[in-house]
């Protein structure tokens, strides 16, 4: 196994490796249960997208794992099921099975663009300054989630959550309506009060304290104390007796409508722009996440690249053709594996310990269950202080570089998107090149992508 994975020679252990692939499944793993409740919206059975969601996941971090030897892990974005329910299902009209058809579409896409090379030339033509600033970026984005997750932070005025999670039975328009009537997203401090709030920051407080005592695995202790401490506040559920009778892949399992995605007002211009959409939203959503992650863990080259790139982006494109197969949105490699690289996980054997515990969750999905979010919050809190350290490497002498870098990690968090941050990033980077007059020196594959994005941002 040290010699598959090449484990001494990254300087790593199996057990550092196996901790590390757990951290990363704790973090993650309310993917589960968040992305079968915002999928079931569109009519969708949440079991069988409860099981897409587990076995994609699982397939796409095994691939990652023993294909490229990265300790990243993959499951469907969450910002790519919102946009497959709310833009492509309720606001342009399609079913969820002509939804499933462009999932599927945009896996074909993006790994015909892995395998000619053309996705790894999109990656390299992204200027250095701007590779640094994604990790500070993705950091800022993590702890808005755990903030968010916990309570800690509360968006007072814009209840869209609770309206997605208590939609059942109202009918797209009606859930349209009440979307449209929340008005803007306006953060404020959660209730301290509160008892799962509460529990959060104690949480936060405990892994304060083991990492600056440095406590070896003080990840994991402080989800399993927080776990604990849950229970007596009532936070921590256990439960009495679970029943699998009811889960059954099939009412998803390779469901497309393709011939009603190209008939009557659905043209194939159309449809090629959702595509395209997907398509660029996973590129950079993956790749800031690679990069971003990578660059946490210590992995880039001196050229800002990731090793064994080529053979992440077919895991990733790989996982998103899969998962349209199985029921779900577009897989994507997560920001939560940072989590795991933090904790010291350097190989593939961080990936393949994560993607067994996304298979073993199909079947104790209850127990999964049991570590609350607000246990595993804190871990994405402090995963996202961490990640801050890499905007020391940004240029912050000179406008040209900092005025990209700085709307690039700002328009992360605020936006709720890696992607928006990137595609912004890249835009001004342009701006400020051609104002230069130094429009000549820009890869043109960068003319190309914010072509694109302005389409897609005037499309839909």
């Amino acid at each position: 196994m040290d010699k598959f994975f090449n484990i001494t020679k990254e300087g790593s252990t199996a057990r550092t490796e196996l901790l590390a692939g757990l951290t990363t499944f704790l973090t993650m793993s309310y993917i589960i249960f968040v992305n079968p409740s915002i999928l079931s919206q569109t009519g969708m059975s949440f079991s069988s997208v409860f099981i897409a969601t587990c076995v994609a996941s699982a397939i796409g971090t095994l691939i990652m794992g023993l294909y490229a030897n990265l300790p990243f892990a993959q499951a469907p974005g969450m910002g790519l099921n919102a946009f497959f329910t709310f833009t492509v299902v309720f606001g342009l009209g399609y079913t969820w099975n002509q939804g499933l058809a462009i999932v599927l579409l945009s896996g074909i896409l993006f790994l015909i663009l892995t395998v000619t090379g053309i996705r790894k030339q999109i990656i390299d033509s992204i200027p250095i300054n701007l590779k640094y600033a994604i990790a500070p970026g993705i950091g800022l984005f993590i702890a808005l989630i755990g903030m968010n997750n916990a309570g800690i932070i509360d968006m007072n005025q814009g209840p869209i959550i609770d309206i997605i999670l208590n939609s059942h039975g109202l009918q797209q328009d009606e859930i349209i309506t009440k979307i449209n009537k929340a008005g803007p997203q306006v953060l404020q401090l959660g209730s301290i009060t509160d008892s799962s709030v509460l529990l959060a920051i104690i949480g936060l407080a405990i892994l304060t304290v083991l990492m600056v005592l440095k406590i070896k695995a003080a990840m994991i202790w402080s989800v399993l104390l927080t776990t604990l401490i849950g229970i007596p506040l009532g936070v921590t559920i256990v439960p009495q007796s679970y029943d699998l009778q009811e889960l059954s892949i099939s009412p998803t399992f390779w469901q497309f409508d393709f011939s009603g995605l190209f008939s009557g007002a659905n043209s194939i211009l159309a449809v090629l722009l959702v595509v395209i959409s997907f398509t660029m939203v996973d590129l950079l959503d993956t790749m800031g996440t690679l990069i971003g992650t990578a660059s946490k863990g210590g992995m880039l080259t001196k050229n800002g690249e990731v090793k064994n790139m080529d053979k992440a982006l077919i895991a990733d494109a790989t996982a998103t053709t899969i998962g349209s197969l199985l029921g779900t949105s577009s897989v994507t490699t997560y920001i939560e594996s940072s989590a795991g690289v933090i904790e010291g996980g350097r190989t593939g054997l961080t990936s393949v310990t994560t993607g067994i515990l996304f298979l073993g969750a199909i079947f104790l999905a209850p127990i999964a269950g049991v570590v609350p979010v607000a246990a595993t919050s804190p871990i994405l809190i402090m995963v996202g202080v961490l990640m801050m350290d890499g905007i020391k490497k940004i240029d912050f002498d000179h406008l040209d570089s900092l005025i990209p870098a700085v709307l690039l990690i700002i328009l992360m968090p605020f936006t709720y998107s890696i992607a928006n941050g990137i595609a912004f990033g890249l835009a001004f980077f342009l701006l400020i090149e051609l104002a230069k007059g130094r429009g000549t020196n820009v890869h043109p594959i960068l003319y190309l992508l914010v072509l694109l994005f302005s389409l897609k941002y005037l499309a839909l």
